[in-house]
């Protein structure tokens, strides 16, 4: 197990950790939280053996293997898929030693082969394919270099490189922050198959109830565990806050009582002594810190100067890039008080739907009209990289408000979180979370009508998060919303519209059942939440009646019958050759294989085991060849009926 007693943690002369204990069992799945600053990143180090306690002890079994994911990737021309691999030292080194081993035969030999099977050496190339496939790489994307990807692409690769690791141990920090809802969801899906030891630290409270089954709290220098996910934790932390502000209230009515009577007669010497009784009673009267019910975030939208109905409407508009078509006939007319979140898999437009909407793209073809009064109010992450580094978060607010007295922008600045010297910092040196809320704060200056929020909440903490969800909830203007943040989805939106093969077309489902579409592949039970527009239509355009629908669907179900039963089919194959390769893999680790080997059998089994590897292979590749074409007729299907 992991056990932390009486750390002391010191950073720049300012204390992190101090008296702080933590123990966790071995396969426990234990989230870290935190305010920013507390701590959390530095606990990791210090797990790793990057940093030091100043005081205290830290064990876990030294065996252990600690996968985690690396904060930086390298300009590496290597494709994605073999810097994955790289990530698992182990067979790496297995590789290098293939050829000698062969060279030598015998023992040594067997031993190779055992080890590689111990490893899962001989499924390891399709288990990177599979990782990096369930965090959104195609196989084409597998196979161009890293270095041609952005940041956020390479952060997913150094995510896939870690759960590829072998571990005892998995560290993760923020592993959401780079991904969308769909990736999201196969990681929450992969880490609950995990059967190591994980801490995670997340802002994301969603994920972390799916994933963790404790919380280990860094508050005051100190380290409070809690049974249960993140839910049962707030829950417990407000009982707690609740009962700390009762004992503080009463305490203070003793403090009161006995420093009057200090005061009175601490000079009187007929009372001298029983006032020194009463100084050692307040000196040992334990302090509770009182609760106070603001997180430090507390802002508004302010009201927009003037709302236009609609604000903006789109009619037959299609858009792309070049050549190439993202999005085609899309239909769209937002009034104030719209609240729409997009979903769909990345790459499907998301993204471009909302810079036509900002009129940061110009569409192909088709019609966008804009209300009179139409303000709007853009957040992406590039809008992080537009901040003038050099310049204060004042001065920023002071470009777009000259007019106003230095007072009341400090003001603003403070419900944000610049507060004091805060608002006269420098950019440059800001944490990706200030980044972002002074972002946010600029945006909320220019009044808009129409916000639209590309992933707002990346680097935001719990605190923050909740201080815009309520925000936007008391918002009278549109918002058009593409987040992983699950929770801000379910309390801010109300439509959910999704993004798929260049159609935008409404969900009436909620996003449980989004998520369920997700990890069954959009299987064939999809047609329940699609849009409620595609329940029953008519032939010309409009609706058809429910028989119509059942025989479209039978028809649909004929065409594609030949399909799923080849499916079928592979199916059992590839368990056959599974069975095979596995037979194999046994057969060739026996040593007995090696003392009196017949000549040829060694090298036989071997040909034998790669092709048989080479078939399964194949075999695997035409089901997922298959399948997704057979996933991608029932989506196409489906929205052909809505």
């Amino acid at each position: 197990m992991i056990l932390l007693n009486d750390i002391e943690l010191l950073r720049g002369g300012r204390h992190l950790l101090n008296g702080a204990n933590l123990r966790v069992h071995p396969g426990q799945k234990m989230g870290l939280v935190g305010a920013n600053g507390s701590g959390k990143s530095s606990l990791f180090l210090l797990l790793q053996h990057a940093l030091h306690a100043d005081r205290g002890d830290m064990s876990y079994p030294q065996d252990w293997r600690i996968a985690i994911v690396e904060q930086e990737t390298p300009n590496f021309n290597q494709s994605v898929l073999e810097h994955t691999i790289d990530g698992n030292a182990e067979y790496r080194q297995l590789e290098d030693t293939r050829e000698s081993a062969e060279l030598e035969g015998g023992e040594a030999l067997a031993h190779w082969h055992h080890d590689f099977e111990a490893i899962d050496g001989y499924s390891t190339p399709s288990r990177a394919a599979r990782l990096l496939a369930g965090l959104g790489f195609d196989e084409p994307a597998q196979a161009r270099p890293v270095a041609s990807f952005s940041g956020g692409w390479r952060m997913r690769v150094n995510l896939a490189r870690a759960l590829l690791q072998p571990s005892e141990l998995l560290l993760l920090d923020e592993p959401t922050n780079h991904l969308d809802l769909d990736a999201i969801v196969w990681l929450e899906r992969w880490l609950n198959r995990y059967q190591g030891t994980m801490l995670v630290i997340s802002h994301d409270r969603e994920f972390l109830d799916n994933v963790v089954s404790g919380i280990a709290h860094i508050e005051r220098h100190e380290i409070n565990t809690y049974q249960g996910d993140y839910s049962s934790f707030e829950r417990q932390r407000g009982e707690q806050l609740m009962q700390q502000q009762s004992i503080y209230e009463k305490q203070q009515v003793q403090r009161a009582h006995l420093q009057k009577f200090i005061d009175r007669f601490q000079y009187q010497a007929t009372k001298a002594r029983q006032a020194q009784s009463r100084i050692k009673a307040l000196e040992k009267l334990q302090a509770v810190a009182p609760v106070y019910a603001s997180n430090g975030y507390s802002f508004e939208f302010f009201e927009p100067a003037a709302l236009s109905s609609p604000l903006i409407s789109f009619d037959r508009v299609k858009a792309g890039y070049g050549d190439t078509l993202i999005l085609d006939q899309i239909a769209l007319n937002l009034q104030p008080g719209s609240r729409i979140g997009l979903l769909g898999r990345n790459g499907a437009g998301k993204s471009t739907l909302i810079k036509l909407l900002a009129g940061i793209l110009e569409p192909v073809a088709g019609n966008i009209e804009q209300g009179r009064n139409l303000c709007v109010g853009y957040f992406d992450q590039q809008q992080l990289e537009a901040l003038d580094l050099k310049a204060t978060p004042l001065l920023h607010i002071q470009r777009l408000a000259p007019k106003h007295t230095e007072q009341e922008l400090r003001d603003f600045l403070g419900r944000f979180g610049f507060a004091g010297e805060r608002a006269k910092a420098l950019v440059g040196p800001l944490s990706g979370g200030e980044k972002t809320r002074l972002a946010l704060a600029l945006l909320v200056w220019q009044k808009p009508n129409l916000l639209l929020l590309d992933e707002p909440t990346n680097h935001l903490d719990v605190d923050m998060r909740e201080a815009l969800v309520i925000a936007l909830q008391e918002f009278s203007g549109a918002v058009v919303v593409v987040s992983h943040d699950r929770h801000l989805l379910r309390t801010v939106v109300d439509e959910l519209y999704l993004v798929q093969n260049r159609k935008v077309a409404p969900f009436s489902g909620d996003l449980d059942d989004y998520q369920r579409l997700q990890l069954e592949g959009f299987a064939e039970d999809q047609s329940s939440v699609l849009s409620q527009e595609a329940e029953p239509t008519q032939t010309g355009g409009g609706r058809v009646d429910r028989q119509a629908r059942k025989r479209l669907e039978a028809e649909f179900r004929q065409r594609t019958r030949a399909q799923r039963k080849q499916i079928q089919e592979l199916e059992q194959a590839i368990a056959t050759h599974q069975e095979e390769l596995n037979q194999l893999a046994a057969r060739l680790t026996e040593p007995a294989l090696y003392e009196n080997p017949r000549e040829g059998e060694v090298s036989a089994l071997t040909k034998s085991h790669g092709e048989a590897k080479t078939n399964l292979d194949e075999l695997e590749t035409q089901w997922l060849e298959l399948s997704d074409d057979l996933d991608k007729q029932n989506l196409e299907f489906e929205l052909e009926l809505s």
